[in-house]
């Protein structure tokens, strides 16, 4: 019986081991159940796709036209570098409204991240837009068009509701 209960202790604690978030993943979780909007911009200094969007110029306009809006740079799969100095090479790790942090997982291998903050990773750059602890847009596939994330933005200002919409049924 002493065995059972043991067995059944240490799968508890792997299961429990095997969810855990990374520290870096339990703040950005925290903090974008802010009532605010948050833009969570998953990226590596190595990856072509992301140092493209930061050439663009379009991630420094973007964080300095939306001051209101707390913007998580988060390095994923660059074996716990955060990638600062290419943020301030492009002006942007020292704005006001910015983050920049480092999920500690290694670059490649089967220990490499395949979700952050419980949602899927596949790709680099991830961009997700966070009101009040809920997700509103999901880019999850490649170099974000900046007028789109704008408009992603201004749309999750508003308050989204259908309750005053007849429902499909009663039509």
């Amino acid at each position: 019986m002493l065995i059972f209960r043991l067995s059944i202790l240490l799968a508890l604690v792997a299961a429990t081991a095997l969810r855990a978030e990374s520290p870096t993943q339990q703040r950005v979780l925290d903090a974008i159940k802010s009532p605010d909007l948050s833009v969570v911009h998953l990226w590596a200094p190595w990856c072509s796709n992301c140092q493209a969007e930061l050439r663009s110029g379009g991630w420094l306009k973007t964080v300095k036209d939306n001051p209101h809006v707390k913007f998580y740079f988060v390095s994923v799969w660059n074996d716990g570098e955060d990638g600062r100095a290419m943020l301030q090479k492009f002006q942007i790790a020292d704005q006001s409204n910015v983050v920049v942090l480092a999920d500690p997982g290694p670059r490649k291998g089967e220990n490499k991240i395949k979700q952050f903050g419980g949602m899927p990773l596949s790709w680099i750059p991830t961009t997700w837009i966070y009101k009040g602890g809920d997700l509103r847009y999901a880019l999850n596939y490649g170099e974000v068009r900046f007028p789109v994330l704008q408009q992603f933005l201004e749309d999750s200002k508003s308050e989204w509701s259908h309750k005053s919409e007849p429902s499909i049924g009663s039509q």
